[in-house]
């Protein structure tokens, strides 16, 4: 009888532990947000290039057509002021909005594997910005019955993802989390199939078909990629945007590095976030994927 009151009481602490972390997660917490904002690149596809931050405008060009960045300020006619957080967590996490499936151009597919806490302190962070009237641009898809397109993409390539309550605090599984479900770092390095969902063979190799056909990289560590580089490295381009040979990043990596609009960005994150991410992509498995650079 004693093991069995043992045993109940167990199950019991465990459940009100993790109420009370879905409850401390549902709270969220605007400045802890600021930091999710920075290690996300500062959202850059909602910030146009001259700001306001999170205001919307960013282009994300693609083969089926140019996608813009939606308001997300919490301004209530044009943004997302009177909207809830469930329905900002589905937009994010679950890629549902009131029009139904979202494109696949808002990486909602790895933003999945976010956690709680860090979602609801993202979310908190949004609901403080500066609140701007500005209509979202329209996207420019090439796509026949789109929103049926977008729900027979999730059909073919999503994978259900399970939620965690927190994400992990520190070392390679910090990293890990980071790099894919926070920066989102595969969805410019990790090359795609003509349907536009990600070859996960070739996990962060780099494409030179990238965003907008920008070249993307490897960041495996082969010599074709980041294998000659230590983790200080990749800290260094991650906080000053300095490459090893002391060339600057351009593009769409200048602004997750710096910010767009004046937002924030890596170079904001936290010294022990950006070497857990340095620590984890060390530990990937080398690909040999030369991209050849302009």
């Amino acid at each position: 009888m004693l093991s069995l009151n043992v045993f109940i009481l167990a199950v019991v602490c465990a459940l009100v532990g993790t109420a009370v972390a879905r409850a401390a997660a549902a709270a969220g917490d605007a400045t802890r947000g600021a930091a999710v904002f920075a290690l996300a690149g500062g959202c850059g596809c909602h910030t146009g290039p001259d700001g306001p931050v999170g205001a919307g405008g960013g282009e994300v060009p693609t083969p089926f057509g140019k996608f813009y960045g939606t308001n997300i300020t919490p301004d209530t006619e044009t943004g997302i002021g009177n909207w809830t957080d469930e329905q900002v967590e589905a937009a994010v996490r679950d890629g549902w909005i009131s029009e139904g499936a979202e494109s696949p151009a808002m990486p909602y597919y790895r933003y999945a594997g976010m956690s709680d806490s860090d979602l609801a302190d993202l979310i908190a962070y949004l609901r403080a910005l500066p609140p701007v009237r500005r209509t979202n641009t329209p996207h420019e898809v090439t796509l026949p019955l789109a929103r049926q397109a977008y729900r027979a993409w999730r059909f073919l390539f999503l994978r259900s993802q399970a939620g965690i309550a927190m994400a992990p605090a520190e070392g390679v599984e910090r990293g890990r989390y980071l790099v894919d479900h926070v920066g989102i770092c595969p969805d410019c390095h990790t090359p795609r199939n003509r349907l536009g969902a990600s070859d996960e063979t070739r996990y962060l190799a780099g494409t030179a078909d990238g965003p907008g056909g920008a070249k993307a990289p490897n960041i495996t560590p082969h010599r074709t990629g980041i294998g000659g580089w230590d983790k200080s490295d990749i800290v260094t381009l991650l906080k000053l945007g300095m490459r090893p040979d002391f060339d600057n990043v351009q593009g769409l990596m200048a602004e997750v590095v710096d910010g767009k609009g004046g937002g924030l960005g890596y170079k904001d994150a936290a010294e022990k976030d950006l070497e857990a991410i340095a620590a984890y992509l060390k530990t990937l498995t080398p690909v040999n994927n030369p991209i050849a650079e302009d």
